[in-house]
């Protein structure tokens, strides 16, 4: 007599609850390390270099996609898209100080020719209108003595950009000690999702969802 063939199918057990929460969780991990290397950072300000724009305690996001698709630890654009261009708030790798993310505001590009007169920032000679910026200090100090005030005037060199602080007088920035390069560059700040005034120990609400420029 011939065996008849078994036409049942070997159902799988069903996962445990163990496992489909588990798994869950690593494909959230895995989504999240994606979306924070490729797509949106969050940074907290730890200074006041970008006052008024930026406060103490304020959270930001930053768009790591919009200057193109970066190889992590090697700095390598694997997908350009575009360059910083004049007035981006920008994060970067600090090169004195690698292991800091500085945040300001880029000032020149590639070709430009930067200088500053009597706190007065010109890019090919003209002078920039600058809304942002804030001066608290109404003394003016020489050349001679420091870069803050009178600087200049110097060529952006190639694939490198000019940045500064908006709270100016209060700013370490390429004034002090160079330029950016452009592998550096991390992101464009957009917007602020969160604010803590440490000092009133509150919730900035009027700061959360506005967006930066």
């Amino acid at each position: 007599m011939k065996q008849k063939n078994s036409s049942k199918k070997e159902i799988a057990p069903p996962k445990s609850r163990l496992r489909e929460n588990v798994e869950a969780l690593i494909l959230a991990i895995l989504l999240a390390l994606f979306i924070r290397t490729f797509i949106v950072q969050a940074f907290k300000i730890p200074s006041g270099s970008m006052k008024q724009t930026l406060q103490i305690g304020d959270h930001i996001l930053v768009n790591k996609f919009i200057y193109g698709v970066k190889l992590p630890y090697f700095n390598t654009t694997i997908i350009p898209y575009k360059k910083p261009q004049r007035e981006d708030i920008i994060v970067f790798k600090f090169r004195q100080e690698p292991e800091k993310d500085f945040i300001k505001r880029t000032i020149g590009v590639p070709g430009d020719v930067i200088e500053i007169l009597n706190k007065e920032v010109y890019v090919n000679k003209k002078r920039m209108e600058q809304d942002y910026a804030v001066y608290t200090d109404l003394h003016i100090i020489p050349k001679a003595m420091q870069p803050r005030d009178n600087f200049g005037p110097v060529t952006v060199p190639e694939d490198s950009i000019f940045v500064m602080g908006d709270n100016r007088d209060h700013s370490y920035d390429s004034r002090f000690w160079g330029f950016v390069d452009l592998k550096d560059v991390k992101g464009k700040a957009i917007i602020i999702y969160w604010s803590w005034d440490n000092d009133n120990f509150g919730v900035r609400w009027g700061r959360i969802g506005k967006i930066l420029k």
